[in-house]
């Protein structure tokens, strides 16, 4: 019983390469996004405002879908 547990959780090189990737893609993301707020936080003109509200949210909705495909990955194992 506890052999056919730990099969289960063994997780494929392909799958682990594919979860390191989307950890650093995270990682990557998270600076945009505070880079986007940085810049947000600074302009003055409406048109340079409302295109970091858009790029905030773009990256936001990125961040949300890589954080579900990690999450998926993991309870895949």
């Amino acid at each position: 019983m506890l052999q056919s547990v730990q099969k289960s959780r063994r997780v494929s090189p392909a799958q682990e390469d594919e979860r390191r990737e989307l950890i650093h893609s995270l990682s990557h993301t998270r600076t945009l996004i505070n880079q986007a707020y940085s810049g947000f936080n600074t302009a003055s003109d409406s048109d340079l405002i409302e295109s970091y509200v858009f790029e905030i949210n773009a990256l936001q909705a990125r961040y949300n879908y890589l954080l579900r495909r990690v999450k998926d990955l993991e309870g895949a194992t």
